[in-house]
């Protein structure tokens, strides 16, 4: 994922393009560049570097670039190596000047057809064909670049946001979303996108959220939005500072407020990666499609809350791509004999990608025989990023809670887009991946559905309010989301709470349960159903006192020994995650039932980076 910046003012706007980039570096650190239409001689000039985005300002310096429309970006290659060449911007000679986010899957059979057409590439990208076709439209056609801008787009398939400046323009600044989001920053005589509003926030309070499809002018004065070649008008939306990650806002605790940025940030992660019912390979990297061409097996390596994402993808890893796949805890993972299946994926999951444990089990694994390695995680410029083959990025943002919440979720949503992508390989037809691709798609909204259930479970939280000790059920897929439910609870309420197979109640767990010991269970709407009430009925009989969190689809009834919490009706697929909300605020309200520190739980660290 990349971050893009643009901005027209009557005042030099370099600076404001440079601070957008700190601000987005989370995106991609592995390149940067600007481009301005240059004060003086009204021409692009670009400035270009390898590496964070200080590379970028000290160039900047050095070159004393200024101008009043600028676009900038920082980029994570997907296409072609980090070079100077390769970053953005890109240009079509000296006249049109593009930065994009996303990715062209048909862009090899335009560039063909462009260098058949006398156009020389530069570059290894495919921004560097968007530029050259649109420069191709201009010159042909003699039209404006905003429709240019319109006639190319419909020759790209893929996912982009694009931000595009040229020298006979040198008052607009136009802008596309397809599948990568853009937003236009309204200030007072002088306007701004970008990729993130968190970009933005030095300059500008207000937002027009662009909608898929979107094509926008950006002017000095005033902005146009096209959808369908129709002119449209968006909302503007004003965000204060308690936006900002590092703000409470409203929210009483950032646990509360991280719980309920999931819907964005799940849309955030899943932006740029699927298109027209399927997933975008080249999203894990340069080297996806010849690493993953190899995998035979997959071997996950991960710690805590990151270690139950994991395991949920074990299950799917194995339904979806029927692939055998191992998961092993980070800490013990080097301290056994490793038997390394040939054609085996090493993959790491982490939300910091500094867990000490997690990134000497990648070191461990280097010098096995494993076909490559994938890190699953929050942080651009983390360790494990830097020394994994692939990756692919959850965009949750900073989470400052010590109890992972949009981490985790982010996460099985990357890992679900992992196991769709290698099942290509093995058997998954394309209906069946555009099925899930638009089960996916559905997720953001189900989850802020499903956020709904807060007042309700606020309410169940104080009959937890005396308990010392609590048992979390789940069947199949669903045991390591009851795992996840138990850790939060104990993690920021003291409450201790142990998660089990529900099969496994009469193997001993069944001895602890009276009417003081509270029993949480997950009872999605799939196939182990019908078994799970057959365990949680012992648990009545016994005069447990059960709290489950069902499908509505069920219709699972209350009795004097159960409440019943009922969850939106979802895909089966998606359950885990959307299981995963309920537990989440049962943990919260627990916790402030009991009075304990919610975001700064006792002993424990937001990334632990010591052994």
């Amino acid at each position: 994922m990349c971050g893009i910046v643009g901005a027209i003012a009557e005042r030099n706007v370099s600076g404001i393009l440079l601070e957008g980039l700190k601000r987005l570096e989370y995106r991609g650190y592995d390149s940067a560049g600007l481009a301005l239409i240059d004060s003086a001689n009204k021409k692009i000039v670009k400035v270009k570097a390898v590496g964070k985005v200080h590379k970028l300002v000290e160039a900047a310096k050095k070159s004393k670039i200024k101008g009043q429309l600028g676009i900038a970006h920082t980029r994570w290659a997907t296409h072609g190596k980090t070079t100077v060449a390769n970053a953005h911007p890109h240009t079509s000679g000296s006249d049109i000047a593009i930065v994009h986010n996303g990715i062209i899957e048909n862009f090899e059979p335009l560039r063909d057809k462009l260098i058949k057409a006398g156009y020389l590439f530069k570059t290894q990208t495919d921004t560097e064909t968007i530029a050259h076709l649109i420069h191709q439209e201009r010159k042909n056609g003699k039209i404006s670049l905003l429709n240019a801008v319109k006639k190319t787009v419909k020759k790209l398939h893929g996912a982009y946001g694009l931000c595009v400046i040229d020298n006979d323009t040198p008052d607009q600044i136009v802008v596309a979303r397809s599948g990568s989001p853009l937003v236009i920053g309204v200030g007072i005589g002088e306007n701004f996108v970008a990729s993130d509003p968190l970009a933005l926030g030095q300059v500008t309070d207000r937002f027009v959220y662009l909608e898929e499809g979107d094509i926008a002018q950006v002017g000095l004065e005033s902005y146009e939005i096209w959808h369908a070649g129709k002119k449209v008008r968006r909302s503007v939306t004003t965000i204060q500072s308690k936006a900002a990650d590092s703000e409470k806002g409203a929210y009483k605790h950032f646990m509360l407020k991280e719980m309920h940025e999931q819907p964005q940030v799940l849309q955030d992660t899943l932006d740029g990666r699927i298109s027209d019912g399927k997933v975008l390979e080249q999203a894990f990297g340069l080297k996806a499609n010849a690493l993953f061409n190899k995998v035979k097996n997959v071997q996950i390596v991960a710690c805590g809350t990151s270690f139950h994402a994991g395991q949920v993808a074990k299950y799917w890893l194995e339904s979806v791509a029927k692939l055998p796949c191992q998961i092993d805890i980070a800490s013990d993972y080097r301290y056994r004999d490793i038997i390394v299946q040939p054609g085996t994926l090493f993959v790491t999951v982490s939300q910091s990608g500094e867990t000490a444990d997690t990134l000497a089990a990648l070191r461990f694994a280097k010098t096995k025989s494993y076909v490559g390695s994938l890190a699953i995680c929050n942080v651009a410029s983390s360790s494990l990023v830097r020394e994994s083959a692939l990756c692919l990025l959850t965009m949750a943002g900073q989470e400052i809670g010590v109890a992972s919440t949009k981490a985790f979720t982010t996460q099985l949503a990357v890992l679900l887009i992992l196991s769709i992508v290698l099942g290509r390989r093995t058997g998954l037809s394309t209906i069946q991946e555009t099925k899930l691709v638009k089960d996916l798609a559905r997720l953001p909204a189900i989850i802020a559905k499903t956020l709904k259930l807060n007042k309700e479970i606020k309410k169940v939280a104080k009959q937890f309010s005396d308990k010392h000790h609590s048992l979390f059920l789940g069947r199949g897929i669903q045991y390591p989301i009851a795992k996840e439910g138990a850790l939060k609870l104990k993690e920021i309420s003291y409450i201790h709470a142990e998660a089990y197979p529900a099969g496994e109640l009469k193997h001993g767990p069944l001895a602890l349960v009276d009417n003081q010991m509270p029993v949480v269970a997950v009872a999605p709407n799939n196939d182990l159903l019908g078994k799970l009430q057959a365990n949680l009925s012992t648990v009545s009989a016994r005069g447990g006192k059960l709290y489950v969190f069902a499908d509505e689809s069920i219709g699972y009834k209350h009795d004097k020994n159960c409440k019943v919490i009922h969850v939106p009706k979802c895909p089966d697929i998606l359950a885990p995650i959307v299981f995963t909300i309920p537990l989440q605020l049962l943990s919260y309200h627990v916790a402030i039932t009991k009075g304990t520190d919610v975001d700064h739980p006792r002993n424990l660290a937001k990334s632990v980076t010591v052994e």
